[in-house]
């Protein structure tokens, strides 16, 4: 038997600026209703971050572990497993198969090309499937792009701070509905939830998604009119419990201080 299948609702978010994102009481408030929940509640973390950082968040903070993770910008598919740190994020390598052939071996390819480019600083980061940058608006050059997507790759800049270099084809979307397909789990459960343009493609899917307060204005620019996707007034993790409640995702509130007195 599927547990998957079983699952009410699967939030599938973004972290920085998303789940990790709005007010304190309203981060804890999420992350103690999921906890709560975990017997009919998935949570699957699509993010940009690498495992390690994943697993010093979740053993160092009150952010929950996730049940998947979708991480490095889509390039990392991987399920959470018992153990200790970075060991329980088990990469699902059949549902990676596809991205590590597109990639293949051209991180020095890549890194050769955009050698000198201005305003891209390569991030130290050890990625398996992708090369990631720091990126400076103010020096910046569209020639980096033109010539990395002349090659094949993909480019996503993002949050005016992140130039990302990713296979043909792959990012956080396509990646998130590999593993809820593969998983079994009925679409019209799973929210999306994101705050940048490396979210884009998650509200491309057609699943409900949450823009939650505080989104670059590019991300809301190109998602307004998408069907199914809200455009949060709260921030971060509020906007999160503003979209489950607004689309009726699951019939437990979620509750805050400031829910409970707006209800008395």
């Amino acid at each position: 038997m599927n547990p998957y299948k079983n699952w009410r609702f699967v939030l599938a978010t973004d972290l920085d600026g998303t789940f990790l994102g709005g007010s304190e009481e309203d981060r804890l408030a999420l992350y103690e209703w999921i906890e709560a929940r975990r017997d009919d509640v998935g949570l699957i973390f699509v993010t940009g971050r690498d495992p390690r950082f994943i697993a010093d968040l979740c053993d160092e903070t009150p952010v929950p572990w996730p049940d998947f993770v979708v991480g490095d910008v889509g390039t990392t598919i991987a399920e959470v497993r018992d153990g200790e740190g970075e060991e329980r994020i088990a990469f699902m390598l059949d549902l990676e198969k596809h991205i590590a052939q597109l990639w293949g071996d051209a991180g020095t390819t890549v890194r050769q090309a955009l050698s000198g480019a201005p305003g891209l600083t390569e991030q130290e980061t050890d990625f398996r499937h992708r090369l990631s940058f720091d990126y400076d608006p103010e020096s910046y050059h569209p020639s980096a792009r033109e010539k990395i997507e002349a090659m094949g790759f993909d480019v996503i800049i993002s949050d005016e701070r992140f130039f990302d270099v990713l296979p043909k084809g792959v990012s956080k979307g396509p990646s998130l509905l590999r593993l809820i397909d593969h998983l079994g789990i009925q679409r019209e459960r799973v929210l999306v939830a994101g705050d940048t343009m490396n979210d884009l493609s998650m509200f491309h899917t057609g699943l409900h998604g949450a823009v939650v307060g505080g989104a670059e204005k590019p991300l809301l620019n190109a998602t307004a009119g998408i069907e199914n996707v809200r455009q949060c007034e709260r921030i971060g993790a509020g906007g999160i419990a503003e979209a489950i409640d607004a689309f009726s995702l699951h019939p437990d509130p979620i509750e805050t201080r400031q829910t409970q007195e707006q209800s008395e």
